[in-house]
C-alpha cells in the first residue's frame, strides 16, 4: 500500500500545479481582445493582449492582475488600481474612490 500512496504523490502534484496555473489564466483569458468606453462621445478603444500589453486609445502599457478581482494598469502616465467585473460582454473597472468605467467587448469578424 505504501507504494500505490507514493505513485500517487506526484500526480497529485502534477494536477496541483495544473490548475493553479488554469486559474491564474481565467481573469486574463476573459479580459483579452478589444473594449470600447461606453457613455463617451469619442468612445475610446482599450485592448487588452494574453502577454500583460493594454493599448488605452494609442497610449501603451502593462496590467497585472492583483488579488479579489483587482487590476493594476500601468501607463507612461499613470498607475491606476482598479476593482474589475466581467459579465459576457460587459466589463466595468471601478477605481477605490468611485469613478466607474463601463466597457462593452468589441467582437471581430471571424475570418
Amino acid at each position: 500500500m505504501r507504494f500505490k500512496s507514493f505513485q500517487l504523490k506526484p500526480r497529485l502534484g502534477v494536477i496541483v500545479i495544473a490548475l493553479a496555473f488554469a486559474m491564474s489564466g481565467c481573469g486574463s483569458s476573459t479580459i483579452v481582445g478589444k473594449w470600447r468606453l461606453m457613455g463617451a462621445s469619442n468612445a475610446m478603444l482599450w485592448e487588452f493582449s494574453a502577454n500583460g500589453a493594454v493599448l488605452v486609445g494609442d497610449v501603451r502599457g502593462r496590467y497585472k492582475f492583483g488579488d479579489q478581482d483587482r487590476i493594476k494598469i500601468e501607463t507612461p502616465f499613470a498607475t491606476t488600481v482598479y476593482q474589475m467585473k466581467i459579465s459576457g460582454d460587459q466589463m466595468t473597472l471601478e477605481e477605490p474612490g468611485g469613478s466607474k468605467l463601463e466597457f462593452t467587448r468589441i467582437k471581430e469578424a471571424h475570418r
